[in-house]
């Protein structure tokens, strides 16, 4: 089984998408309350070379040259991807053997604005960075960032960034209810996003178990305010449920004795559904329903409902 891709999984944003996880779980510079990988453990913005970036090369050559037909292939994972130091390489290897795949970046966009950042992402093609909050108080509630990062800090990397690279530019908001909805936190998001000028926002919302219990999802009144602030100077999407599609999804066909080990390797990253699971591992609900009953009978995965439906998670 891979160890560092994980998928082919549906994702609400960017369609069928090949995961590349490049930090141990939970590493990041953040320790985000509504994060569906859970609460940080290693809480930095320092990058080193966590895995073997080789290795990383081998496992995505060996999945990449079956010719799978995906969308994307994605850097997100259980942590923040740019604290990988191989990442440069990493794209490198993928525009120059396989250029017919389009590489995703997922990040909080702390480190977006370096030099080196800039430089190892040149061949990328689409970037989702997130701003929940442009002022220091709301960012310490909601994203909880690694010692010495401001808000500041964060709008200046991502607008360099974006006056640098030629890659899509997406700005995610997550919208916290009570925390980052005041007329006053708008405002300053507003002020932000025109000085970035992405290509579009993502307003999103809680879909997955999150890592505070408290945060829930937002409703459309409270998402409306972001979109009449933001829409004079930006196209506005509201992020809905994903459009599962009914063919399976190319890749290896799991043996029975497999699917415990592949789910885990998947809900692991984050909170999936049953049709979620079924079509990132090409089988039936009918088959995988009795595994995932027995794992978490067993304890080795937990349950969550959430609006959206049944969730299974480590």
């Amino acid at each position: 089984m891979p160890k560092y891709l994980f998928g082919p999984v549906f994702s609400r944003r960017i369609g069928v998408s090949l995961g590349v996880d490049l930090v141990p779980s939970k590493t990041c510079s953040m320790d985000c309350v509504y994060c569906e990988a859970g609460a940080t453990t290693s809480l930095s913005s320092k990058r080193c070379e966590f895995y073997d970036t080789a290795e990383i090369i081998g496992e995505l050559d060996g999945f990449l040259s079956k010719n799978p037909e995906i969308d994307y292939v994605t850097f997100s994972g259980a942590g923040e991807p740019t604290l990988h130091s191989g990442m440069g390489r990493i794209v490198k290897f993928l525009k120059g053997k396989y250029p017919q795949y389009r590489i995703c970046l997922i990040t909080n966009g702390i480190l977006l604005g370096s030099e080196q950042m800039i430089d190892e992402l040149a061949g990328i093609d689409l970037v989702i960075p997130s701003l929940d909050a442009a002022d220091d108080e709301t960012l310490g509630r909601i994203n909880r960032p690694a010692t010495g990062i401001s808000s500041g800090d964060i709008v200046k990397s991502l607008e360099k960034f974006r006056s640098r690279s030629k890659a899509l530019f997406w700005l995610e908001i997550f919208v916290v209810p009570g925390i980052n909805d005041s007329q006053e936190s708008i405002e300053a998001i507003r002020k932000a996003v025109i000085r970035i000028k992405p290509d579009k926002v993502q307003l999103n919302s809680l879909d997955r178990p999150g890592t505070e219990k408290w945060v829930r999802k937002a409703s459309e009144s409270e998402i409306l305010p972001f979109v009449r602030a933001l829409e004079p100077y930006v196209t506005v999407e509201v992020i809905g449920k994903p459009a599962l599609s009914a063919s399976a999804i190319a890749g290896e066909k799991l043996s029975v004795g497999d699917f415990e080990e592949a789910v885990i390797g998947i809900v692991r990253r984050r909170p999936c559904t049953l049709p979620e699971i079924a079509s990132a591992l090409s089988v039936g609900d009918d088959k995988l329903l009795p595994v995932l009953g027995k794992m978490a009978d067993t304890g080795v995965i937990k349950v969550e409902k959430m609006p959206r439906g049944v969730f299974y998670k480590v």
